[in-house]
């Protein structure tokens, strides 16, 4: 069990960072300067790669020499991208995805 006095000091330290990380986008890029060339980079290429990164790790331990092959995962991005294609909802082909994997493991390919 912490003391009061040190759950104070975390509690303050962390409201401080919480903060201090809202506040400091508008105080660099705020009023009328624009945002730096290379910040705009970042914001069009880490959203891919961040979740090409998640694809890659999600099916890394794929074994195609035993069964079921990979299936389950396959079949799994396969329906995610299509779910994403056509309604272009996250929330919705994510969340269809994972629904679909788990019952393709727990009950398809037992």
């Amino acid at each position: 069990m912490i003391s009061a006095q040190r759950a104070i000091l975390i509690i303050l330290v962390v409201a401080v960072c919480t903060f201090a990380t809202r506040v400091l986008p508008f105080l660099f890029f705020g009023g009328n300067r624009g945002v730096p060339r290379a910040v705009n980079y970042l914001g069009k290429i880490l959203p891919p790669a961040i979740m090409a990164t998640l694809v890659i790790y999600c099916l890394k331990g794929i074994s195609l020499l035993r069964a079921p092959h990979g299936a389950p995962e396959l079949l799994a991005v396969a329906l995610v991208a299509i779910l994403h294609v056509w309604k272009r909802n996250n929330l919705l082909s994510i969340g269809l995805g994972t629904v679909f994997y788990m019952f393709l493991i727990q009950v398809v390919f037992v």
